[in-house]
């Protein structure tokens, strides 16, 4: 099956204050929207959208140097479209509970037909898709958060 994705990971913003916050010690992630919910299908990342999620831990152990650890999953068969790494977050005394904003770029996918029809390929028949994400995240000691999962994004069979 084709498929081309790629992943941007941006911190915009990471916070504590001098009061240590209340996080649970599991990663918790909310999603905040997307940039555009419509692409067209493509082998060659011509098109793509940004997703937009927020996160918190409690005791701030996410990242890693060698770990993957930010996982999407197409929703339309389960397949884990792509892992990546966060940066390594450093822990810093007792009270290490971290949040901020993660951005995802993504670039467009192929157009899974019904009819078994070769992906990525023009269809008459079914001039339209639909993907969503579900995402997730773990951290260094092995907690894995909730799962979110993006709106429908329409993609164009042409």
């Amino acid at each position: 099956m084709c498929r081309s994705f790629l992943f941007t990971l941006l911190i915009l913003s990471i916070g504590s204050c001098l009061d240590p916050p209340d996080y649970d010690v599991e990663p918790q992630i909310e999603y905040l929207g997307m940039s555009k919910n419509q692409m067209i299908q493509d082998e060659f990342n011509t098109d793509s959208t940004y997703i937009f999620f927020s996160f918190t831990d409690g005791d701030g152990d996410l990242g890693s140097d060698d770990s993957l650890n930010v996982f999407l999953i197409d929703t339309r068969d389960n397949f884990i479209a792509n892992r990546y790494r966060l940066p390594y977050f450093p822990e810093e005394g007792a009270n290490n509970g971290v949040s901020g904003e993660i951005t995802v770029k993504i670039y467009t996918t192929c157009c899974i037909y019904p009819t078994g029809q070769a992906p990525c390929t023009p269809s008459d028949q079914f001039p339209f898709d639909t993907v969503s994400y579900r995402i997730y995240i773990t951290d260094r000691s092995g907690h894995q958060s909730n799962a979110i999962e993006t709106e429908p994004i329409l993609i164009e069979c042409k």
